[in-house]
């Protein structure tokens, strides 16, 4: 008995040990060697790319479709339009690609210089404040371009479009008798 105590005692020891050391390696180790350390190479990628990031869910599952993805309904044929809504929602989509990319480069710009301040240990609390303050206000910038879109392509769909939309992307509103729990 003496033995199997002392097995059951070494094994929660060793299993102890195994957790703690799991715990104390940070999700961030490969972000180490990158020269961006605040940011994730994906996070980098979608600033340049001017993606969506999910910033404007607000807007999407509330009945404000996205250009985008308007325009690949669009274009599969599977939300009828006509040219001229085509056209204007190009245009939503391309003005908001461009202010997207070009807010996504000065947030990068930002924590590059936010990186910088840390690594030469010149940070202190005011120029702290001061980084964030602007990166903050980048990312609320960033995120109203994108909404806005949303905004300005709902204006521009007829209520029928919009539903089949909401179809296509899987937020069509259950009838009562189909409402299940969650």
């Amino acid at each position: 008995m003496r033995i199997l105590s002392l097995a059951v005692i070494l094994i929660s020891a060793l299993t102890a040990t195994a957790i703690a050391e799991e715990q104390l390696h940070s999700p961030y180790r490969e972000q180490f060697q990158s020269g961006l350390r605040g940011l994730s190479a994906k996070e980098i990628g979608e600033l340049r790319a001017g993606t969506g990031m999910g910033l404007a869910r607000a807007a999407e599952l509330n009945g404000y479709p996205g250009p985008r993805h308007v325009l690949d309904a669009i274009e599969s044929g599977q939300l009828p339009a006509t040219s001229d809504q085509a056209i204007q929602i190009r245009a939503i989509f391309d003005k908001m690609q461009h202010d997207a990319q070009r807010v996504g480069g000065e947030i990068i710009a930002e924590e590059q210089r936010l990186e910088a301040a840390f690594h030469s240990s010149t940070i202190d609390d005011t120029k702290l404040g001061q980084r964030v303050a602007r990166i903050a206000t980048l990312q609320g910038e960033l995120r109203r371009i994108h909404l806005s879109a949303h905004v300005a392509t709902r204006a521009i769909l007829s209520e029928a479009q919009v539903n089949r939309y909401n179809d296509l992307r899987g937020y069509a509103e259950k009838s009562p008798g189909e409402h299940h729990a969650r």
